[in-house]
């Protein structure tokens, strides 16, 4: 059994992985909340030995948790855990940016998707909204724009007259109220933004590209697209199941 997880800035998801490669349990924390406490009480529910555990591997964007949950499996497992980027993924991906500033969530998408022919372009709805271009066994950097959760937030906390709204996939531009103009604005304005920059990074790097789509409000947004797109919920998981490969 492997223990693998993403530590992002706002959720973090823990999952047990078999032999096999399956997920079997999956736990999800907003990452500002956990605690040794939590961690214990959550992992009490997978019901697992201490020698069950093989593999213990993370990436992460907020290192001081990442140590917190380090802390706690290694001694609750006996087990070495691991920080993507402390790997040697030279043997999984060419990499032809700052590896130093690069977020291991990023990485890790790429790792899920590499092959020797298909091209792809990596869409996240997280914290910020992050494209990420794949070029075969090649990471070359990508696109970092704000995310949608923290900029409605932003918008809501400034803006006095504006009141707490769930965005939702609208037909019409033109709003007939404060609320339908805000779920316009961002609807509109992100599938805007999202097409633009895709047609950008085609038209620099002279190449066809898959788009796969991951994150929160990926669900929002995977019909919104003028091509067919791939959602995938678990890519980030997927790269660590990939490079855990690398842990002997």
């Amino acid at each position: 059994m492997k223990i693998l997880g993403d530590i992002g800035n706002t959720e973090t998801k823990i999952c047990l992985v078999n032999s096999k490669n399956k997920i079997v349990k999956k736990i999800n924390f907003k990452t500002r909340n956990i605690t040794l406490s939590i961690l214990m009480n959550n992992f009490s529910k997978f019901n697992i030995k201490k020698d069950e555990i093989t593999k213990c591997l993370f990436c992460s964007v907020v290192p001081k948790v990442f140590r917190l949950i380090k802390l706690f499996l290694t001694k609750r497992y006996n087990v070495k855990c691991y920080e993507l980027k402390n790997l040697k993924l030279s043997s999984l991906l060419k990499i032809k940016v700052n590896y130093d500033q690069i977020g291991s969530d990023r990485l890790a998408n790429a790792i899920a998707l590499i092959n020797k022919k298909d091209n792809y372009i990596i869409l996240d709805f997280g914290t910020a909204t992050t494209f990420d271009v794949l070029i075969k066994d090649t990471y070359y950097g990508g696109v970092i724009a704000p995310g949608i959760k923290l900029s409605l937030s932003t918008l809501i906390k400034k803006a006095t007259l504006i009141p707490k709204i769930n965005l939702i996939r609208v037909k019409k531009v033109i709003g007939a109220n404060t609320i339908s103009a805000v779920r316009s604005g961002f609807f509109w304005g992100y599938s805007g933004l999202i097409d633009n920059i895709i047609n950008l990074i085609k038209k620099e790097t002279r190449k066809s590209f898959k788009i796969i789509i991951t994150g929160g409000f990926s669900e929002l947004f995977k019909k919104s697209f003028k091509k067919k797109v791939k959602h995938n919920k678990d890519i980030t998981i997927n790269g660590l199941i990939k490079a855990s490969k690398l842990i002997n």
